[in-house]
């Protein structure tokens, strides 16, 4: 049997919105509405009957071009809980002074509100103002831009087996951010030598000096937030301004990334070598293939960005720096001399005297 209808239901039933409708999702029922109003001059009535919608609900889809979503007028009323907002954001205040492993659970806490104040409310409300508050007091950050000449640097560790023997090898990393061109350089043990060696190495690899060199907490170069004589002393001679930041990695991203980079992709499988100059060997082969790698976001590789930093370096000084630790020390009447922790002997002519002791990476002269 065939239904019959108003001939003035035609055009709608029969027409392209028809086919339109056929088969359409939930999602499309605005794109639809706005088309019968805008385009086949449906009346926002004769919408909401066809459509099966409330006319208010017409007029909000013909307000907005996109769905806006679910807004709430007014604010979320909760009289279980209002009343001990004030004192839950307390305790997470004073969590921040804490240690991580010793701050409140959302759990502790309702107990604390249920016992120490009668708190008379479920568990599952505290735990939900308990993470949106935890979310509103989390860092926020902005992305650092690099200019050319200036360079990063840190201190890090890993396994290599050296002469047949497995040796925990401590390498100086500097990263210049602007081309992300790395210099890495690996040492037997993490000492004011080669801390000094390393900067020497790395500017032979650069030809310059940078403007600046953002350094980590490394003990060899910070002490109480400030710079040592470890830093300032080759800063001084090389012309280059120390920058100390804070103990995390959020100002020297570069850095902390090409470390963790050298480590997983350098040192993984450990190296067999036979010594520590073929180790650096190794490690200067790897760092030369890096060059012709193109990052992300970025047009040229990284040898190409690294000449436009080249560019932008400091000279280097024209009397070389002296890579070394200098102490003064007196040989005893044993031709004897300590330098370090240990005892070096000496000629007998120095019997007595005060003696300038250069310690360098592999040897001490006097």
């Amino acid at each position: 049997m065939l239904s019959w209808c108003r001939l003035a239901d035609w055009p709608v039933l029969f027409g392209p919105l028809f086919w339109r409708r056929v088969g359409s999702k939930q999602a499309d029922l605005q794109g639809n509405v706005r088309h019968a109003d805008l385009v086949d001059g449906m009346s926002r009535r004769e919408a909401a009957r066809i459509f099966g919608i409330n006319r208010r609900t017409v007029e909000k889809m013909l307000r907005f071009s996109i769905p806006p979503g679910y807004r709430r007028d007014k604010v979320l009323r909760r009289p279980k809980l209002d009343a001990y907002t004030g004192i839950m954001d307390q305790i997470l205040g004073a969590d921040r002074l804490v240690p991580k492993k010793q701050r409140h659970t959302s759990k502790r806490i309702f107990e604390r509100q249920r016992d120490e104040h009668g708190f008379e409310g479920s568990i599952t409300i505290v735990k939900n103002y308990i993470y949106v508050a935890k979310q509103h007091q989390r860092e926020m950050f902005v992305p650092l831009t690099h200019p050319p000449g200036h360079a990063q640097a840190d201190c890090d560790d890993a396994l290599a087996i050296i002469g047949g023997i497995e040796r925990k090898t401590h390498f100086f990393g500097m990263d210049l951010p602007h081309s992300d061109a790395c210099f890495v350089k690996a040492y037997l043990a993490d000492t004011t030598e080669t801390f000094c060696d390393a900067h020497v190495a790395a500017f032979a690899f650069s030809g310059d000096v940078p403007k600046s060199i953002l350094y980590d907490n490394t003990r060899i170069a910070v002490a109480r937030g400030r710079a040592t004589a470890s830093a300032n002393v080759p800063a001084c001679s090389h012309g280059w301004y120390p920058v100390i930041c804070l103990g995390s990695g959020n100002d020297k991203g570069k850095v902390e990334g090409m470390v963790i980079y050298t480590r997983r992709n350098f040192m993984v499988p450990k190296p067999k070598l036979a010594s520590f100059d073929d180790l650096n060997a190794y490690l200067a082969e790897h760092r030369c293939k890096r060059m012709n790698d193109k990052l992300r976001g970025h047009k040229d590789t990284i040898g190409k960005q690294f000449d436009v930093d080249v560019n932008r370096l400091q000279h280097l000084p024209v009397v070389p720096y002296d890579a070394c630790g200098k102490q003064s020390v007196r040989a005893i009447s044993l031709s004897l001399m300590r330098y370090r922790g240990n005892n070096y002997s000496v000629s007998t002519t120095y019997g007595h005297q005060e003696v300038l002791v250069c310690g360098y990476i592999c040897e001490l002269v006097t």
